[in-house]
């Protein structure tokens, strides 16, 4: 009898335990395995805080996790499309442009069109709160009104048009570098210019050629009644996450509901290597290269000129190579090569053998390496890669090759640059302090604002009345034109005043002249 208690009792506990925690939403659309690995680390940490999680994303995982639904979209992989990437990076700017906002066009609608999604959407389930991410998707923001949950935009890059347009958080031009060029927060005259000509196409390009096409999206995928799409993008975010932070980027300006959670993905204790890949380093006499071109970019698709100017270089070294290798096979692999088709990239950048990184520059790759205190040698391609190896060379803990500058002469540059000067190394060393001195996890940061906007009903306090200004209004347009109105307008009184006193007075002196 007693012990029947105790059980009761002890389930009654756990049961108001369980019924503390939110119902979460998550949509993560996009079908690149670097974004899928954010999501599943952020949806992960708010299924182990006791909330109940349903997360909808094109991947798997290969545990399952207490507390944690998935639906899974059929979307083929965005590593795919290496090649295609790989050749956009020698195409025009404007090119590359229109590139990236059809494949973010895709990535929405063929979500919105998966089976699974949508009988989720009609299925009628309550949620407490509902995060997507911002990755040219703006049409997803409907999902709030499906589900009359509050919204929260994840942005696995860091603060950019796509997402400060939809918190409000300015973006001043004169210091904040577009994602496409390499630039610092202190620019020339020459690169203001060539910032703010850049932003203002964009800004054209966009409202001219992308916009309608996410509202058709909208309108194709969720019926009526709904917000304006305009009205809906200005205002249905609650908050914003980040994964960012100021030890890596610029200072920049936020608004409160933009939070950086950068290096939330990231475990403090590293797992224990594979036995194989643990002996490959702990036994490098000289240490060892980690080369990796994310999850998207294959470097088995690289050309066969630099993929061969690289094997030659290696081959030179006395140090040893662990390369992420896509193939069964790499032809003319110097012994001191290891490739795989996958390694534990994060746990690798931990241990202490590693010399630096040669990376494509991707966020999550530039980020490990800042928090391990790895120096990198970054070969970008598109994207934010150019902005994040453009920070890394800023910082001092980074070298840049060009993709198509990709030869045996600057790899070997690079590679003995990176090698025979401590002072990368030191300054990689001086960034990770930094990136690491923070209050809070940023995981238990990023869990603490979502419960934030679950606990306050939306956190509707948190949106900026600037979101519900027009364009005109925003800028105080109107009030500068009559600052400027108003003193015109009394020139001119003036001036008429003035000439009718001296026409007035010119007509008396001829009345003079005529009776003299």
């Amino acid at each position: 009898m007693k012990f029947t208690v105790i059980l009761t009792s002890l389930l009654i506990v756990l049961s108001a335990s369980n019924a503390s925690g939110y119902n979460i939403l998550g949509v993560f659309h996009t079908t690149g395995k670097s974004h899928y690995i954010l999501a599943v680390a952020l949806m992960k940490g708010l299924a182990e805080a006791g909330h109940n999680v349903t997360m909808v994303s094109p991947f798997k995982l290969d545990v399952p996790v207490k507390n944690m639904r998935e639906i899974v979209l059929d979307l083929p992989p965005a590593h795919k499309f290496s090649k295609l990437l790989y050749h956009q990076s020698q195409t025009k700017i404007f090119e590359q442009l229109e590139t990236v906002l059809q494949f973010g066009l895709n990535f929405t609608d063929d979500a919105l069109m998966d089976p699974s999604f949508q009988e989720l959407l009609k299925s009628g389930e309550k949620f407490d709160v509902a995060i997507v991410e911002l990755f040219l998707s703006e049409a997803l923001l409907g999902i709030g009104k499906v589900f009359d949950a509050p919204m929260i935009g994840f942005c696995s890059f860091g603060a950019s048009k796509w997402s400060t347009d939809l918190n409000g958080s300015p973006s001043p031009l004169s210091y904040v570098p577009h994602t496409q060029f390499t630039f610092t927060d202190r620019m020339t005259f020459l690169q203001r210019m060539a910032n703010t000509m850049l932003s203002i196409f964009e800004k054209v390009y966009l409202d001219i050629n992308y916009n309608y096409r996410q509202e058709a999206l909208y309108n194709k995928h969720f019926t009526d009644p709904k917000p304006d799409f305009d009205y809906l993008k200005r205002t249905s975010l609650s908050m914003v996450l980040l994964n960012a932070h100021f030890s890596m980027n610029y200072p920049r300006p936020y608004l409160p509901n933009m939070v950086e959670i950068g290096g939330f993905h990231i475990k403090n204790k590293p797992k224990p290597l594979p036995k194989d890949l643990q002996e490959f380093l702990d036994t490098s006499p000289n240490g060892v290269i980690y080369f990796s071109m994310g999850s998207n970019l294959k470097s088995a698709d690289l050309p066969t000129e630099a993929r061969d100017a690289l094997l030659r270089v290696f081959g030179r070294l006395n140090v040893r190579v662990m390369w992420k290798w896509e193939d069964d096979t790499l032809p003319g692999k110097p012994e001191n090569v290891l490739i795989r088709k996958w390694f534990p990239q994060d746990d690798i950048l931990a241990h202490p053998k590693v010399r630096f990184f040669i990376t494509h520059g991707g966020l999550l790759s530039t980020t490990e390496a800042t928090y391990h205190g790895v120096p990198v040698l970054g070969i970008p391609v598109f994207g934010d890669q150019m902005m994040n190896m453009g920070k890394t060379q800023a910082a001092g803990y980074g070298v840049t090759v060009g993709f198509t500058n990709l030869t045996e002469e600057s790899i070997s540059w690079a590679i003995n640059e990176l090698l025979s000067n401590d002072k990368y190394s030191i300054r990689a060393k001086t960034i990770s302090a930094r990136f690491r001195d923070q209050p809070e996890d940023p995981l238990s940061r990023a869990v603490y604002w979502i419960e934030y906007v679950a606990r306050h009903g939306g956190a509707k306090h948190l949106i900026s009345g600037g979101q519900e200004l027009s364009f005109i209004q925003y800028h105080n347009l109107d009030v500068f034109a009559v600052l400027l109105a108003v003193p015109i307008l009394f020139l001119m009184l003036i001036c008429r005043l003035l000439k009718r006193l001296f026409k007035k007075k010119s007509s008396n002196v001829g009345i003079d002249k005529k009776y003299k």
